[in-house]
């Protein structure tokens, strides 16, 4: 899979790990930023990352602030984008199975290391499960149409 991944100055610490057991998991990672641990703003990073995979660019995101929320909100702004902020792994791969997310969304002050690990490989081993859960993400997108109106 095709990962685009970014935090703020908070997540970078814990950025790397992730990108490397990403890379570990045999998936091509491209990081966003930021490279330093100079002080951001979060709604940056969440919205190219949330951009890149609306475009197409990257199948999923994967972003990391302090506690996840604010950077998820950001994406969440562009269109097309279901991202989730999650501190377990449960949620997770419920995410991605009932409400198909393509970001996912995690706080480096609120999960260590290897949870956000334990997060992530949740998620992208879920899948997916349509039938009635379509319909459900459809009317999101359908909400997120007539607010574009």
């Amino acid at each position: 899979m095709k990962l685009a991944i970014a935090s703020d100055h908070v997540g970078l610490e814990l950025k790397p790990a992730i990108i490397e057991y990403l890379k570990e998991l045999g998936h091509a990672v491209e990081d966003f930023g930021p490279y330093s641990a100079e002080r951001t703003d979060y709604p940056a990073y969440g919205k190219k990352v949330a951009e890149e995979v609306s475009a197409g660019r990257f199948e999923s995101g994967i972003l990391i602030c302090g506690t996840g929320v604010g950077i998820s909100i950001a994406a969440n702004k562009v269109k097309g984008i279901r991202a989730v902020v999650c501190s377990e792994p449960y949620s997770a791969q419920l995410s991605k199975q009932h409400n198909n997310t393509n970001i996912l969304a995690f706080g480096s002050r609120v999960v260590g290391q290897e949870l956000a690990k334990m997060i992530v490989k949740s998620w992208l081993d879920a899948e997916f499960e349509g039938g009635r859960h379509a319909n459900r993400v459809k009317m999101i997108g359908d909400i997120e149409e007539q607010l574009l109106c």
